[in-house]
């Protein structure tokens, strides 16, 4: 009875293996997928900015949208790949990340304000509901950077 439960053990240990083996092909591949949809996304902008002269104004700002959107892309997949080294997620980055996100939707939404000749009152007041609530999330976050560097629990080995 002793020798099969050891037997079991080992098989465990062999679907354990190939459990963690799995998990790091998917790791790897949405590391892949997050690089070529950053790749094509900055291509698309490029490509966009450039071949749009007759509203600059508007293709300036849809610019700047999609580099944040790349910034974003990369961001992440620069924590999952740390966390392929490490084996742990850290926090910080992902409070980075949400701050980026919340930056961007604030230049989204006061580029809509402010490139709009006109706008419904209901379209003004969810521009400004949305601002105000990007502007919320990004203090909020940057609250949680906050609180996470002075609590000693600060992880600057996966920010490098």
């Amino acid at each position: 009875m002793g020798a099969g439960t050891a037997e079991g053990g080992r098989s465990d240990l062999g679907a354990d293996s190939i459990i963690r083996w799995v998990i790091v092909v998917i790791e790897y591949a949405i590391i892949a997928s997050l690089l070529l949809v950053a790749g094509i996304v900055l291509v698309r902008v490029v490509a966009d900015f450039l071949g749009d002269w007759h509203s600059f104004p508007q293709s300036v700002v849809a610019a700047i949208d999609g580099i944040l959107v790349v910034i974003i892309l990369l961001d992440i997949a620069h924590t999952v790949f740390g966390h392929l080294r490490a084996s742990v997620f850290p926090v910080r980055p992902f409070l980075v990340i949400g701050i980026l996100a919340g930056v961007r939707d604030i230049l989204s939404a006061s580029a809509r304000l402010t490139l709009s000749g006109s706008l419904s009152q209901s379209n003004f007041h969810s521009t400004l509901i949305s601002l105000g609530v990007g502007v919320g999330v990004v203090v909020f976050l940057l609250l949680g950077l906050l609180i996470l560097r002075y609590s000693g629990q600060d992880d600057q080995d996966s920010s490098s």
